[in-house]
């Protein structure tokens, strides 16, 4: 750990500085010296205009290259923090230390000094604005990624440092959520396989199942165990411990847990430790994105694994299967975090105008009396007789009607629909198409999110407004009746992106990465400065 102390400057360069700000009625040379550090402080400092306002507000005094404890330790602490940005899964490159230490070393005036103290300034900011919110900007990897990022403004990062302890401040910096520190731990563990060579070689065939015998099961045997999920065995069969251990994984990977090893559950046996390290480095910059308060009581969609929850202090309290878009363009579910404000039991379908025109016009314009289940609803409202109509006069541009499907147990919706509103017509709903939920993978929807348990998810909201709440939900379902019930208070909804997430207990849990985004963020993450070798560091 390098110490950086009144040694790394001039010692007339700290004396004429420290004169700077002690004396009132200097002599000229002082002044001089205090007008030198202020105007190169001024300067260097013009481009970044937050940084500019702290340090005008604050009398352009010196941050870092003061004499004295504090400003020793702050040094110390932000060289510190820099040299271990590979711990947090940060480009080392994009921090250029070296740089920083000549720049100290070689300061010998006062205007070294000036621009020194904002150097250090910018890179604290670099570092602070890195890890807490992350070092690339979601929306220019994929335009699935539309999360708005909240960043505290510059002089409120300088002012925790100034008026705090430097070590303590460092390390509040990065996220607060419990999940980061286990991805972090995670890290470190799959850097120790890396180092040791990783996890054996990889398990062939496309089937194995119990009771089967050979080098192959051998294999899978030895993969098992360097993966931590089976005991040391000399067995060459597929018995029963190879079979729990191969349902535990199946788990772990959000797998169907048939405890047979087919060519899904192989090919995740198969992932490499750096393949799964870099979904961990992804991870803490996602974690990063999400760097807020989630609200103490919350709901948390993955779309990676498929799955809806509502989260009360931490704790998952109502959990249920989910359907999320398809892995098209148009169909993706996007990532973003908004308001629930209430729910609509018996809605109506308002058919998205992109659906409207490029599924259902096809098929009017084959046969007018197509997909008789829905409404044309004209500009006043009025419904359209389809008798005689001629759809062939119609383009996507120019289709005059909007469509919609009245409530019913057909109804695309279902028999419950919950709002968050937002530009991405994103919402939770119930479906009529419940088998999809037995799939393993469920990418099916146009981009919203559809439940298998809806009706108890809404037993769930209701209950802290109602205190019969399944009677009420049923009472009103009856009607047949489209009707809004509000929430009397409104709930953060969270639609996240996770392949590798890390439980408080057990062992870390992967996804596959169903739409390609964690691979263009690790794309970009390189691009920026990030390797597995800095990592393994």
């Amino acid at each position: 750990m390098l110490s950086v102390t009144r040694s790394g400057f001039s010692r007339l360069a700290f004396s004429a500085v420290a004169a700077c700000f002690i004396l009132t009625n200097a002599p000229t040379p002082a002044v001089a010296q205090v007008t030198a550090f202020k105007q190169a402080v001024a300067e260097t400092a013009s481009d970044d205009r937050e940084l500019a306002r702290f340090y005008r507000e604050n009398g352009f005094s010196a941050i870092w290259t003061g004499e004295g404890a504090e400003f020793t330790a702050r040094r110390q602490a932000l060289i510190n923090a820099l040299q271990n940005v590979r711990t947090h899964g940060l480009p080392q490159a994009r921090y250029d230390v070296d740089l920083l230490l000549t720049q100290m070393r070689a300061a010998k005036t006062p205007r070294d000094l000036g621009i020194v103290d904002v150097e250090l300034s910018k890179a604290y900011l670099k570092y602070a604005r890195d890890i807490a919110h992350g070092v690339l900007t979601p929306r220019k990897i994929d335009d699935g990624l539309v999360r708005k990022i909240s960043k505290k403004d510059g002089a409120e990062y300088l002012q925790m440092l100034v008026s705090g302890q430097p070590s303590a401040v460092m390390k509040q910096l990065p996220p607060t959520s419990p999940e980061y520190p286990r991805l972090r731990k995670e890290m470190l563990r799959l850097q120790g396989v890396i180092a040791a060579g990783g996890w054996g070689t990889t398990v062939p065939g496309k089937k194995l199942e119990p009771g089967d015998r050979g080098a192959s099961i051998v294999k899978l045997r030895d993969r098992l165990v360097a993966l931590g999920y089976l005991n040391r065995s000399a067995t060459q069969t597929y018995d029963a411990k190879i079979e729990a251990a191969v349902q535990q994984f199946q788990a772990d990977h959000g797998l169907e847990q048939d405890g047979v090893a087919g060519a899904t559950t192989l090919a995740q046996l198969n992932v490499s430790a750096e393949k799964r390290l870099q979904s961990v480095i992804v991870a803490m910059e996602r974690e990063r994105w999400t760097n807020f308060e989630r609200g103490e009581r919350h709901i948390w969609v993955n779309l990676t694994d498929y799955t809806a929850k509502i989260v009360d202090d931490g704790k998952v309290t109502f959990r249920t299967r989910s359907v999320v878009g398809a892995n098209s363009s148009d169909r993706r579910s996007p990532e973003f975090s908004d308001v629930m404000e209430h729910m609509v039991i018996n809605p109506t379908w308002n058919v998205p105008r992109s659906i409207a025109v490029k599924e259902y016009l096809p098929q009017l314009q084959k046969n007018p009396n197509a997909v008789g289940h829905l409404r044309l609803i004209d500009g006043s409202g009025r419904v359209v007789s389809r008798e005689g109509a001629d759809f062939t006069q119609y383009t996507q541009r120019n289709f005059p009607f909007d469509i919609k499907q009245p409530p019913s147990r057909s109804n695309a919706l279902g028999l419950v629909k919950f709002m968050f509103p937002n530009r991405h017509n994103i919402y939770l709903h119930d479906t009529p198409q419940k088998a999809l939920f037995k799939r393993e993978t469920r990418a099916f929807s146009h981009g919203c999110i559809r439940l298998q348990q809806p009706f108890e998810f809404a037993y769930a909201l209701l209950a802290r407004q109602d205190e019969t709440p399944k009677q009420t939900f049923h009472r009103i379902l009856k009607t047949g009746k489209e009707t809004q019930v509000d929430l009397e208070k409104q709930l953060p909804v969270h639609i996240v992106y996770r392949t590798a997430v890390v439980p408080a207990k057990g062992k870390a849990n992967y996804r596959r990465d169903t739409y390609g985004r964690d691979a263009k963020i690790w794309n970009a993450l390189q691009a920026a400065g990030v390797a597995l070798g800095d990592v393994r560091g």
